[in-house]
């Protein structure tokens, strides 16, 4: 089925028209950091597209409104939980209000990240810092305050199923010059969902990894300026994905019967070779 077969038309309250959002994902909730921009905001407008009620985390409040209001108006549902998942209170106090004002927590996309690159030698280490507090610890922060919450929606959900979705790279199977501790966070979180996927299973929890190439983002954005022309040169030859090409595969991954798991998908832009 696709996006816009997933909307049923209700007569409101006022004898107009309403657009309802159905599909694979209703009556289950999803939580997506990072969610102001790029692959995360893509990634909440599919996963309401395919029925379920989103909470978007990030620190920008101002764009997550505007993001919940765009939702509502086709349809859909959206919590917004203004948050800073490196710490660790916000990112357990964002998990907590989703259960207050929805009720349950089906599906988690951790996809709040920064990308530092250029030699470690010209690096600082608060820029190494600030990576590693994203990166790694905002996921585990976000991970553990969820992890008891998808447990149990899985046990009582007529899917039989909850999702947790990292949102990794090829920075995490390909190690290049420039990358070294960005290459640790992807590299780690690899091996952490690896393991936490043979944890839970047996919970009916799946854990899968969505790896993207270069995507068009605002992440390079964030470099400094002599490494943000180094990439853009890279980048020049290489049609860049969509932040919508990474939301089709977070939605294919967890609108599977639960009888599937998927538990990684690697996509590279076309022309990528790394």
């Amino acid at each position: 089925m696709s996006q816009s077969e997933n909307r049923e038309t209700n007569r409101s309250s006022d004898g107009s028209d309403a657009a309802v959002v159905t599909g694979p994902l209703e009556k289950t909730v999803a939580l997506v950091t990072g969610a102001s921009s790029g692959i995360g905001e893509a990634t909440a407008r599919r996963l309401a597209a395919e029925g379920a009620t989103v909470a978007l985390l990030a620190r920008r409040r101002e764009r997550l409104e505007t993001l919940a209001g765009e939702i509502r108006a086709q349809g859909g549902n959206a919590l917004v939980l203004e948050a800073d998942v490196t710490d660790r209170r916000q990112a357990a106090a964002g998990v907590a209000r989703v259960l207050d004002e929805l009720g349950r927590l089906d599906t988690l996309v951790n996809n709040a990240g920064s990308m530092m690159l250029g030699p470690a030698l010209d690096a600082t280490i608060d820029d190494w810092d600030r990576m590693i507090a994203l990166n790694v610890e905002g996921l585990l922060y976000v991970t553990h305050a969820a992890l008891p919450h998808l447990v149990r929606a899985a046990a009582d959900s007529p899917r039989g199923v909850a999702d947790l979705v990292n949102i990794s790279s090829t920075a995490g199977r390909v190690a290049r010059p420039g990358s070294s501790v960005y290459n640790l966070t992807k590299f780690g979180l690899q091996g952490f969902s690896e393991s936490l996927r043979q944890e839970v299973l047996g919970r009916r929890v799946r854990v899968g990894v969505v790896e993207p190439g270069v995507v068009d983002t605002e992440l390079v954005s964030h470099l400094p300026a002599d490494v943000q022309r180094a990439a853009r040169t890279q980048f020049e030859s290489v049609e860049r994905l969509r932040p919508e090409d990474i939301a089709d595969a977070v939605a294919y991954m967890v609108t599977r019967d639960r009888r599937v798991a998927v538990n990684e998908i690697l996509v590279r832009a076309a022309e990528q070779t790394w």
